[in-house]
């Protein structure tokens, strides 16, 4: 049995693409070994594989990623290992130094364009660094996935590699609505318009959305997740216009939030155009609201008009304006037909979105290794 040894920066609780490839291959025969790090109040975790979680002295910046990856090269030189599998840039270094010490074979997995975060624009030194090592290791690789074929078009054209699309779907387990309106607290006579996920930050366009719910009747704004903006949107729902308009529900465990999802009417995705890893992104969530059968409301971002356009699931937004994101909002449910025609093409959607499906061009390279 080949042993894999899988590595990220975070703590391991709410990464479902990292958990669904641990997963799959432990189900195909594969010995896993999933390292991430531990947070003060990370919550504990019990999984089909082994999972090992660091303590670090340092939590951000420029210190926790160079001790971060001075740790887990330690690591990786000493765990039993057969295939080395990094997830994202700030992994990739102590990885590429494992893998060609022991000579073993290595994955590379970027969920993102990562030197394209916006975090990192203006910090001229920090985005130079990256770009170093990315530089520097990227060309030697062998083995490179990424999660759209955007992302995957810009890699191959900045370094002429084959790079293979692996888009973060959803398993196709039946996920059971098992709590209603009533069990969450959820009004039952309102349109309900929810967003979900850990990057709920700037540029993601959910200021406009909450400006848009407090010229709308009927309507409330569900927001579930983390992310850097928070603050600043209850700050302004504690206005007059949007005095019970909008719910905040912290970040839970996946099946919890899905429950969310289920009894909302329209999912939102309206990430901005302000940066190049926006303007390719292809949020998770997107595909979590097909899985629930919502009608989707998104920016005007060519992944996600891949998506919507081709399973007719919902509306493109034409701007961010509160105007225009209300239009959109009363152009999906103010037709029944229209929008009983987006749910039932969302279930259409889901039987083909599947990580089954997705994953067997990630299994077709680990049985050739």
């Amino acid at each position: 049995m080949k042993r894999v040894v899988v590595s990220v920066t975070n703590d391991l609780s709410f990464d479902q693409r990292v958990d669904k490839v641990c997963s799959t291959l432990t189900n195909n025969g594969f010995a896993v070994l999933l390292i991430g790090r531990k947070l003060k109040g990370s919550a504990a975790i019990s999984r089909g594989y082994q999972t090992s979680r660091m303590n670090l002295l340092f939590t951000k910046g420029a210190l926790f990623y160079a001790f971060f990856n001075l740790r887990l090269l330690f690591k990786l030189l000493f765990v039993k290992a057969d295939i080395f599998h990094a997830n994202d840039l700030d992994t990739l270094l102590a990885n590429r130094w494992a893998s060609k010490l022991r000579r073993k074979p290595l994955i590379y997995d970027s969920h993102e364009y990562f030197t394209g975060v916006p975090e990192i624009q203006d910090r001229p030194k920090v985005k130079k660094a990256w770009e170093k090592i990315e530089k520097s290791i990227f060309p030697k690789l062998k083995h490179i996935f990424t999660v759209n074929q955007s992302i995957a078009d810009l890699y191959r054209n900045q370094y002429n590699k084959e790079i293979r699309v692996l888009r973060n779907v959803p398993t196709s387990n039946d996920l059971i609505k098992t709590k209603s309106r009533a069990d969450l607290g959820i009004p039952l006579d309102k349109k309900i318009v929810l967003v979900q996920g850990m990057g709920i930050n700037l540029d993601r366009g959910i200021e406009e959305l909450l400006e848009a719910i407090a010229i709308m009747d009927n309507t409330v704004l569900y927001i579930v997740g983390s992310g850097d903006v928070l603050n600043h949107l209850k700050e302004r729902s504690e206005g007059q216009d949007l005095n019970n308009k909008v719910v905040f529900v912290d970040k839970l465990p996946y099946n919890e939030m899905m429950q969310y999802t289920f009894n909302a009417d329209v999912g939102i995705t309206l990430d901005k155009d302000t940066n190049i890893n926006y303007r390719f992104s292809l949020p998770n969530k997107i595909f979590d609201y097909i899985k629930a059968g919502l009608p989707v409301l998104s920016s005007d971002l060519v992944e996600l008009k891949k998506i919507i356009n081709q399973y007719e699931i919902g509306v493109i937004t034409a701007d961010h304006s509160p105007e225009e994101i209300k239009k959109s909002l009363l152009a999906i449910w103010d037709n029944k037909h229209i929008f009983s025609q987006y749910q039932e093409n969302t279930k259409k959607a889901a039987l083909e979105l599947t990580w089954e499906k997705e994953v067997e061009i990630l299994m077709d390279v680990y049985r050739k290794l």
